[in-house]
């Protein structure tokens, strides 16, 4: 038979006794982050964040920034949602380390995830800096090459079924605000159809180029770039937020 929540309470306190006063000062400091005023957030049509996601989701941030002023990191955001999706009920599992494709599965639908939280960050635009890698393909300053690698960034596509973001915003009345969005695949599979440009002007070799994506009154809803630097990545840029999902969002303060 399960404890009752009283009984836990006193076998908590009651395995207080032996820790030291270090340890006792690291649960006070997560007492009083969860005593301090929160605000949790769901889209109430969310197919993924339940009641349970949100409030475990939202403590796990809070308990990191107990003892860390830097944002929330992929490999923090993978383990703590595979974590607390299977505590609530979201069956999931951690794809194996070094995957291509997905990050996750849950409830059998793979998702990839993605964190966002660079100093010049935009409430209204996405920035991801390394979508995927490009490889050893065909690339120089050949605008047609850029065709080759939009089709490694269709297929890369095809290996999972959702896109989440988890976006660390600047806030002017809280010390932390994330968000989780989703990136409909089917919004970056127009990029089929997107504008191909090489930058002849850089000094960078293979060349760097954009495909840029367009809206019908010509307003780019986002665009890939290819960066042709040594890591030779895709990352997708002024992705407008318009065009995707907010599931949740968490805003508190850390204390001092």
């Amino acid at each position: 038979m399960a404890e009752s929540r009283e009984e836990r309470i006193r076998s908590i306190a009651e395995s207080l006794k032996e820790l030291t006063d270090g340890q006792i000062g690291c649960i006070e400091a997560v007492i009083q982050q969860f005593n301090r005023p929160a605000t949790f957030w769901r889209l109430d049509t969310s197919n993924l964040i339940s009641d349970c996601i949100l409030q475990d989701f939202g403590d796990a941030l809070r308990i990191h920034h107990c003892f860390s002023k830097e944002p929330f990191t992929k490999d923090k955001f993978e383990y703590a949602f595979e974590r607390i999706c299977n505590v609530c009920g979201a069956d999931a599992k951690l794809a194996g380390k070094g995957n291509p494709g997905h990050d996750i599965t849950i409830r059998d639908e793979s998702f990839s995830l993605k964190t966002q939280a660079d100093r010049n960050i935009r409430v209204t635009k996405l920035h991801i800096s390394k979508f995927m890698e490009l490889g050893k393909g065909k690339w120089s300053d050949d605008e047609d090459d850029l065709v080759g690698l939009c089709e490694q960034f269709l297929n890369h596509l095809g290996s999972y079924d959702r896109i989440l973001s988890l976006r660390r915003l600047k806030s002017k009345t809280h010390t932390w605000r994330y968000e989780l969005v989703e990136i409909p695949r089917d919004l970056l599979y127009e990029a089929r159809d997107g504008e191909l440009e090489i930058k002849h002007d850089s000094s960078q070799y293979p060349k760097p180029g954009y495909c840029h994506i367009y809206d019908t009154s010509e307003n780019i809803k986002f665009q890939l770039y290819f960066d042709g630097g040594s890591e030779r990545k895709l990352q997708i840029k002024n992705l407008n937020k318009e065009y995707c999902i907010v599931h949740a969002e968490w805003v508190f303060d850390a204390g001092d």
